[in-house]
């Protein structure tokens, strides 16, 4: 084939979409990756990146249109970069997550038996993050600007909404904005390293709604917080905590370690299902309430409980998971790493009254060996790791104290199919369903069954 030359325009059919959701065109099996273009439109491109087993092509034009193409409800669709799918029909984005499993565990592995339910969506999948996480910044005109990052930059668009995430959170935004204005208060340039604020961190809990404001700023000095705090509690009743966080280290790490209450309570509560749970600036929760109820709901299933199993829960956080099933289960082990989770998990099963639950700090991979010489012996494990997935040494513990069934939750299905190749040594991997956690971004989320051959 003659060779692509970048800044040509090129027309052709999109064949398939990549996992980042972008068209595929191949020009004698050579790859091009167009965003925003669907699969079966014929479309006009220019080539802006040449590489040697593939290039990278810009939409100009759509000749023929696909008929899971939307208008994009967001006006900031094509600047922000925390939404990606809004230009396809929210059906083509649960066909396209399940593809994307399929695609994982089917042709580029061998788990062709393995069933993989429809992707489990939403009934209206807009204003479901319970968290935002908003960089604070100033515009040309010296004005205070919030809002998410451009595509690939560290570029602050000024937004007055977002439909993704929880209509209270943008209230107070705006409202913060134009008092940060107002009293002149010190924000952060990224590119200078200094000034004092960062991000405002907002919280709800999604049944309780109670709010909880967190101010991160570049050091502890904070002069204005009191006013700041006094504006904030009077214009939103719905706010039990205010708390001011330190984050003094120049990195893309948004919180610092310390934290001060400056009003209110120290955490939020909220519930899953019929289990309430208490959730500080730090915890680690679920984003997206009313999907983690189906996906646990799913990975309960799974399990397959009676109400006589022992039940190890790795990776356990504060407990939401391990904390869900106690219910069903006669003992809940949950281990973590971090000391403040596992502090929260204790809090969470004394609100819920649950006294067949213990939770101990540490590696999960010596933690379950110290419990096994103890004899305590699991029917199911729980997996639910960071994107990296799990280590290597867990997973040959996991193999070594053999439990009947494992179920494993994923935030990202590679390293989840990684992890199956080994585990497959003695497990079959059974079914799994993908869950859609973040509508209108390329994550999906997986609850998968393995059951011991």
């Amino acid at each position: 084939m003659n060779a692509i030359q970048k800044n040509e325009i090129i027309e052709g059919k999109v064949i398939d979409l990549t996992h980042e959701g972008h068209g595929v065109v191949k020009l004698d099996r050579y790859p091009i990756f167009v965003p925003n273009a669907l699969i079966n439109e014929t479309i006009e491109f220019k080539v802006i990146k040449v590489k040697k087993n593939f290039a990278i092509g810009k939409l100009l034009e759509i000749k023929k249109e696909s008929e899971e193409r939307v208008e994009p409800p967001c006006v900031y669709y094509h600047k922000c970069g925390g939404c990606q799918l809004q230009h396809m029909t929210y059906q083509a984005q649960l066909n396209m997550k399940k593809e994307q499993v399929v695609n994982l565990f089917h042709r580029k592995a061998d788990f062709k038996d393995t069933i993989i339910h429809d992707t489990i969506g939403m009934d209206n999948p807009w204003f479901y993050r319970n968290k935002s996480q908003v960089p604070v910044g100033k515009n040309n005109e010296n004005k205070v600007i919030t809002g998410f990052y451009r595509q690939r930059s560290h570029d602050i668009i000024d937004m007055d909404e977002c439909l993704i995430q929880d209509n209270m959170h943008q209230d107070v935004l705006n409202q913060l904005k134009l008092w940060f204005n107002e009293l002149n208060i010190s924000i952060y340039n990224e590119r200078k390293k200094q000034g004092l604020m960062r991000h405002v961190v907002i919280r709800t809990g999604h049944h309780s709604r109670e709010l909880m404001v967190v101010f991160v700023t570049n050091g502890k000095k904070f002069k204005q917080s009191d006013v700041l705090t006094e504006k904030l509690v009077a214009a939103f009743p719905e706010i039990v905590s205010v708390k001011h966080n330190v984050n003094d280290t120049h990195s893309n790490v948004i919180m610092g370690e310390t934290s001060y209450t400056l009003y209110g309570k120290d955490e939020i509560q909220d519930t899953l299902s019929d289990v309430t749970f208490k959730i500080s600036d730090q915890s680690f929760y679920q984003i997206n309430s009313i999907q983690t109820e189906k996906l646990y709901q799913r990975a309960i299933e799974y399990a397959e409980l009676k109400g006589e199993e022992t039940i190890l829960d790795t990776y356990c956080g504060i407990g939401t998971i391990g904390l869900y099933m106690a219910p069903k289960a006669q003992h809940v082990y949950g281990v973590e790493i971090v000391p403040e989770a596992i502090a929260d998990a204790k809090q969470n099963a004394t609100l819920n009254q649950f006294e067949n639950t213990t939770f101990v700090c540490g590696k999960a991979e010596e933690v379950i060996l110290k419990w096994k010489a103890q004899g305590i012996k699991p029917d199911v494990v729980m997996v639910d790791p960071p994107r990296k997935g799990c280590d290597e040494t867990f997973l040959e513990t996991l193999l070594e104290l053999n439990p009947r069934k494992i179920v494993y939750i994923s935030c990202n299905p590679s390293t989840q199919q990684r992890d199956a190749q080994q585990l497959a040594q003695r497990y079959k991997l059974t079914q799994i369903t993908p869950v859609d956690m973040f509508p209108h971004t390329t994550h999906v989320e997986t609850v998968a069954q393995f059951e011991r051959r």
